[in-house]
C-alpha cells in the first residue's frame, strides 16, 4: 500500500520546545512506507537536522536564502515536494501557506499543530483568518487546546507528545558519572533549569528564589542551561546577589536530557509555556519538578504526586516549593510518582497517533 508523504513546515529547528517535539516525534515513526519532509526557515546550529537526516528524513533547510525571500522559498519547497499532507507547527509560515495551497492541484491535507498557549496580537490575527482552512487542528496539551490560540472554531484533537522514555530512564542511571562531569559536588542537592534565556522563562524570577533556597539550605546547588538575550542579564543579577558558587549557568548543553536525568529536582520559573519537553524528560527520567502552573505543565505535574505547582510570578512561592521537594520525605514520594508518570510521556504513542492522523485524513481528501 502506497505510504503518506507528509510535510511538516516549522518555522525554526533551533533547540527549542515545538522543535524537539518534531524530531523525536519523527524519530519515532514506525510506518516505513511512509514519507516524512521537514522545511524550516531557519536552523542556527546543525543538531536537530543532523539528527533527522542521519535517521533518513530530508530536511529543507531555508536558513541560506535570503531573510526577505524565505517566505517565498518556502511556498515554491512544498509546491516542489507535493506532499499529501502539510504539518503546520508555526503561524505566520501557516498564514501563507493555507491560503495559497487551495490553489494547488493536488491539493494538500492541511494540518496544524499547535504548541503554544499565546502569539502575538498580529500572529494571533492571521491565524484565526486561516486557520479555518486547516482540516485538523492538533494541540499538545489539554492546556493548549483550551487557549485562544487552539480554537479554530472547532474542537482540537489533543495529541499529549512525549520522549523518548527509555533512552531517558538508561540516564539515570548514569546520573553519578554525569554529576561528576559538571563539577557538582556528592553532597550537593542538584536542582536543573534547562530553558532558553528569553523574557518568557523568567529566570530573574528563578535567581531571587534560588537566592532564597540557598540561604535556608546551603545543599542546594543550581544547574542553568540554555541561550538567549537573558543570559548576560542573568548571569550579573547571579553575581550582583553572591550566587557564583552556587548559581551555575552552563550556556547551551547539546544534549540537555543527560543533565536532567542526573538532577534531583527540574525547576521551571516560566511566566508562559505550551508543553515544555524538559517536564517530559524530567518524568522518563523519574525526577521531580517545580514549576510554575502555567500551559500544558498542569496537564502533567500534580502537586504532591510527581512535583510541585506554584503561582507564576512569586519568587517567595517556587522558593518554598523548591524547599518543600527537598526534603527527604517528599522527595521520595516525588521521585516515585515521577516515574510513574512515565508512561504519559512516551513518544511512541504520539507518532502512533500521528501517523493514524495523517492517514485517515488522507483517506477522506479527494486532492
Amino acid at each position: 500500500m502506497r505510504g503518506v508523504h507528509v510535510c511538516e513546515v516549522i518555522k525554526t529547528l533551533d533547540v527549542g520546545g515545538a522543535e524537539v517535539l518534531l524530531v523525536e516525534r519523527l524519530l519515532a515513526t514506525s510506518r516505513p512506507a511512509n514519507r516524512y519532509t521537514v522545511v524550516c526557515l531557519s536552523a542556527s546550529t546543525g543538531e536537530l537536522t543532523g539528527r533527522l537526516r542521519s535517521a533518513g528524513i530530508e530536511v529543507v533547510d531555508l536558513t541560506a536564502c535570503p531573510r526577505p525571500l524565505r517566505l517565498a522559498r518556502l511556498l515554491r519547497e512544498v509546491r516542489r515536494l507535493r506532499p499529501d499532507v502539510v504539518n503546520l507547527h508555526s503561524p505566520l509560515p501557516g498564514a501563507l501557506l493555507r491560503p495559497v495551497s487551495r490553489l494547488w492541484r493536488p491539493r494538500p491535507v492541511l494540518v496544524s499543530t499547535v504548541h503554544n498557549v499565546r502569539y502575538r496580537p498580529v500572529t494571533m490575527l492571521l491565524d484565526r483568518l486561516t486557520g479555518w482552512l486547516d482540516s485538523r487542528t492538533v494541540a499538545v496539551s489539554p492546556q493548549v487546546a483550551r487557549a485562544r490560540t487552539g480554537r479554530r472554531g472547532r474542537a482540537p484533537d489533543t495529541c499529549v507528545h512525549g520522549v523518548r522514555v527509555a533512552e531517558q530512564r538508561h540516564r539515570a542511571t548514569l546520573a553519578a558519572g554525569t554529576r561528576r562531569e559538571w563539577g557538582v559536588p556528592d553532597d550537593a542537592f542538584l536542582i536543573v533549569n534547562v530553558a532558553n534565556f528569553r523574557p518568557q522563562k523568567n529566570h530573574g524570577l528563578l535567581i531571587d528564589a534560588a537566592a532564597r533556597v540557598v540561604a535556608a539550605d546551603p545543599r542546594a546547588v543550581f544547574l542553568l542551561a540554555g541561550s538567549g538575550p537573558e543570559l548576560e542579564p542573568t548571569g550579573r543579577r547571579i553575581a550582583a546577589l553572591g550566587l557564583d558558587d552556587a548559581v551555575r549557568i552552563a550556556g547551551h548543553v547539546p544534549d540537555a536530557g543527560e543533565l536532567i536525568a542526573a538532577a534531583d529536582l527540574l525547576v521551571l520559573s516560566s511566566s508562559w509555556e505550551g508543553l515544555p519537553v524538559v517536564v517530559m524528560e524530567a518524568l522518563a527520567a523519574g525526577v521531580p519538578v517545580v514549576s510554575t502552573a502555567v500551559g500544558g505543565v498542569p496537564d502533567l505535574i500534580e502537586t504532591g504526586r510527581n512535583g510541585i505547582l506554584t503561582p507564576p510570578g512569586s519568587a517567595d512561592a517556587l522558593a518554598e516549593g523548591i524547599l518543600q521537594a527537598m526534603r527527604p520525605g517528599t522527595l521520595a514520594r516525588l521521585r516515585a510518582g515521577a516515574g510513574e508518570s512515565a508512561d504519559l510521556v512516551d513518544i511512541g504513542r504520539a507518532a502512533e497517533w500521528f501517523e493514524a492522523l495523517y492517514a485517515e485524513a488522507c483517506a477522506g481528501n479527494s486532492r
